[in-house]
């Protein structure tokens, strides 16, 4: 249970803009035994809802772009909003991806996207990552 616990907490805070990597705790419960679908589930759920919170300060974090202190300049900010208008909703399946992805989630929430399409989309990119991810250590 403690495994399990562990391994949704890694995936909910490597969905964040901190540092962290689930798949070491994802194979090793694979490899003691755990049951694949069980893992999955946890992961996806647990990364899912780190996006959630990147969603979250998105939505928000506009309300102080004024502010000298604000961590994303004007321009870049342009860019990331013209940038997510152009892809799309559809560009949130890729919040699985390493860095990059971590954004995708918060431009979404900066963009007013419904939180509901984001969560969708978000839980079938990360699902999908997770159970190649579970296949690929399966198969060793």
């Amino acid at each position: 249970m403690e495994g399990l616990l562990f391994l949704f907490l890694s995936a909910f805070i490597a969905a964040t803009f901190l540092p962290m990597y689930s798949e070491v705790v994802l194979a090793t419960l694979l490899l003691q035994g755990e049951a694949p679908a069980l893992v999955w589930i946890v992961a996806t759920t647990g990364n899912t809802l780190g996006s959630v919170v990147n969603w979250w300060l998105g939505r928000y974090c506009l309300h102080f772009k004024d502010r000298r202190w604000f961590p994303i300049n004007t321009n870049k900010l342009s860019r990331s909003q013209a940038w997510f208008q152009k892809y799309g909703v559809w560009s949130l399946l890729f919040a699985w991806l390493p860095i990059v992805g971590d954004a995708l989630p918060f431009i979404a929430g900066m963009m007013n996207t419904r939180f509901s399409i984001m969560l969708i989309l978000t839980f079938i990119g990360k699902g999908a990552r997770y159970g190649v991810v579970i296949a690929a250590i399966s198969l060793f």
